[in-house]
């Protein structure tokens, strides 16, 4: 049975990561907007990010601090440039894996985190998912982006322009 300092320092542990709680839900229903993306539990205490049981993202659970790990095939090396970043232990690190680990009381970059699941969703899903996640992304656009330049039909174009009067 624990002492009262350990119930106060259990306590003051579990409310210093409210903030990590939080972004933990918010980056895991990131993850999960995905085409075919799913919580995968390898072992009790976690539940990370896999597409097609394939995990693409470790994620810490609610009451401790925040980590998370992702597979970066194209920009592993600028994120180990980063204070809160190193190689994912257990040799996934050779692998393009990288790890940020933040304390209780600091602010995640949540949108670069973003960025994160999804390249490494893109590395880890099947081609035929990546393509539909590419064209969903289109169709969410207004039609006005979705056009660099203006359309003009072929009728259109050969038609002379109207005499001045």
């Amino acid at each position: 049975m624990p002492d009262a300092d350990g119930q106060k320092r259990a306590k003051r542990g579990k409310k210093s990561t409210g903030k990590a709680d939080a972004v933990v839900k918010q980056l895991r229903a990131f993850g999960l907007a995905y085409p075919g993306a799913h919580t995968k539990s390898p072992w009790p205490g976690h539940m990370d990010l896999a597409v097609n049981d394939k995990t693409f993202a470790y994620l810490s659970v609610e009451g401790e601090p925040l980590k998370i790990s992702c597979k970066l095939p194209r920009s592993s090396e600028l994120a180990l440039e980063l204070p809160f970043a190193t190689p994912t232990p257990y040799g996934l690190g050779k692998a393009g894996w990288v790890t940020a680990r933040f304390e209780a009381t600091d602010s995640p970059p949540v949108e670069l985190l973003q960025a994160w699941i999804d390249e490494s969703y893109r590395a880890q899903a099947p081609k035929k998912l990546v393509k539909e996640l590419d064209a969903g992304s289109a169709a969410l656009q207004p039609a006005a982006a979705k056009r660099s330049r203006p359309v003009r039909s072929a009728k259109r174009a050969k038609r002379k322009p109207a005499s001045p009067k």
